[in-house]
């Protein structure tokens, strides 16, 4: 088997482009199992643009997208944005368990429980989320990590996930990755800070137009 039907994530030539203009052209990537690759470049190259294409959101005009070996979407990648995805009307707990359904998990009470103390939520969970800070709105999006699993979704593609966290709790979503990794899934991520447990990188600067 080639490279390409291999990995989890391969891209073969790919055009990252805003709207019909190009902002890097021929970008290739391979991305098997055990993989975390830290997505890099000055602003404007497109990260967001990147991963939203891969995420399905995004069309893309040239190149091709490989998942598993297939141009199609055999199982749909994790992605977590910017753009939160939570319901102010809705509790914690309501919109955790939201986001865990996109991905055919029913969490119980226990499994409720456990990812919100992960992300330091414990005792929240009856909350509406309007009442939460910005930092505490995101760490929700954050739990369905600790629950998620390679065979429900192998690849998981974040946008600067450890933006409005504190140093306890990008250790854990570090330890986090690297479990994800070691059970098999796939990681691409972007940061403006440093990702200790990536072993791979990729610098859209390299396929600026």
């Amino acid at each position: 088997m080639t490279a390409l039907n291999t990995a989890l994530l391969a891209l073969d030539e790919l055009t990252v482009q805003r709207g019909e203009t190009p902002l890097c052209e021929g970008v290739t990537l391979n991305l098997p199992a055990g993989s975390i690759c830290h997505l890099v470049g000055a602003n404007g190259t497109g990260k967001t643009t990147l991963l939203m294409q891969l995420a399905g959101l995004l069309p893309v005009l040239t190149g091709e997208t490989y998942y598993q070996g297939s141009v199609s979407l055999p199982i749909q990648p994790l992605y977590v944005s910017h753009q939160l995805g939570i319901h102010p009307n809705l509790t914690v707990a309501q919109n955790l368990t939201f986001l865990l359904n996109l991905y055919g998990i029913s969490p119980n009470a226990a499994d409720i429980d456990n990812a919100l103390t992960w992300v330091g939520l414990q005792g929240f969970e009856t909350i509406s989320s309007s009442h939460l800070s910005a930092g505490q709105t995101r760490r929700i999006t954050l739990a369905r990590l600790y629950l998620l699993t390679p065979e429900v979704t192998p690849l998981w593609l974040l946008d600067e996930p450890f933006t409005a966290l504190d140093v306890d709790m990008v250790a854990r979503m570090e330890d986090r990755l690297r479990d994800f990794a070691h059970e098999g899934g796939a990681i691409l991520m972007t940061s403006h800070q440093a990702v200790g447990v990536a072993n791979k990188v990729l610098d859209l600067s390299d396929y600026m137009v």
